[in-house]
């Protein structure tokens, strides 16, 4: 995947999620917040947890914070 289709994507899922309004604010997070991605991945999470374990938590945290309507 090209760069430009990486980023045309995000901004695609970022505006699905958020709404354009709340895209713009978090861009504008960002680029305000220095954030060293690697650093984090040290700090949070295990080098040795297989991706079917994070994909597992992750889907579960999701679900947490955006339950299926009844």
């Amino acid at each position: 995947m090209t760069d430009t289709l990486l980023k045309s994507r995000a901004m695609d899922v970022l505006v699905k999620s958020l709404g354009v309004v709340e895209t713009e604010r978090f861009i504008t997070l960002i680029l305000k917040e220095p954030f060293d991605y690697t650093e984090w991945r040290r700090t949070n999470l295990p080098d040795n947890i297989p991706v079917e374990v994070l994909n597992r938590q992750a889907t579960e945290y999701w679900n947490r914070l955006y339950p299926e309507p009844n």
